[in-house]
């Protein structure tokens, strides 16, 4: 398994670059090693186990609550780069649907815009920047408009494609938000990890 990176610390926060395979908190089996019990603090949001990127801690549960005040907020900014089976018919666009990623909860508004960065031989390379922030929204959006991420196996069938990655080809790259204590406004990037790389180089 892939280490994780320490981006930022300080005596109230964390930003971490999390790598694909690990889970940020343990789901109802109680798994051990997640990110949350390595770094022994507080996730303020949640990136899938598949999904790799920045991702926020408080090292208390104070700084917890006021960073995810500012997911509540809309304060915190979100970017995405995502590889989506097919050509996107419009170049960018917001995607405006309602998403349900729990069956025992109603379908709840969601937006997603996106921005077409590339496009490849049965895939486009997308800019995705959440606008609400529910559960599994980015995959189950491009889902709905026929347009599943390269990868998926929860929201759509892998074999129906005839491109195939280990995992959903999501990726948390940047993150922007307000430092809860200081109150500075601060940015963290983190560069595409090395198996979507090699995806693009192979596909070159």
């Amino acid at each position: 398994m892939s280490k994780y990176t320490i981006l930022f610390e300080d005596e109230s926060i964390l930003v971490v670059d999390k790598p694909s395979g690990l889970l940020t908190v343990a789901t109802p089996k109680k798994e051990k090693h997640t990110l949350s019990s390595l770094l022994h603090a507080y996730p303020a949001h949640r990136l899938d186990r598949e999904t790799s990127g920045v991702i926020l801690f408080g090292k208390t549960k104070k700084a917890q609550q006021l960073l995810m005040d500012g997911f509540r907020k809309h304060t915190v900014k979100k970017r995405y780069i995502a590889f989506v089976h097919g050509r996107l018919p419009q170049r960018s666009s917001v995607i405006d649907k309602k998403v349900q990623d729990n069956p025992y909860e109603p379908p709840k508004q969601a937006l997603t815009k996106y921005k077409v960065l590339e496009y490849r031989d049965g895939f486009s390379v997308v800019e995705v920047i959440p606008l609400t922030g529910r559960t599994n929204q980015i995959r189950i959006h491009f889902k709905q408009i026929g347009h599943p991420l390269v990868g998926e196996r929860r929201f759509a069938f892998a074999k129906d494609f005839a491109i195939k990655f280990r995992r959903v080809a999501l990726h948390a790259s940047d993150i922007e938000f307000t430092h809860p204590i200081n109150g500075q406004r601060i940015h963290f990037h983190s560069e595409l990890p090395d198996d979507m790389q090699e995806f693009l180089r192979k596909d070159n």
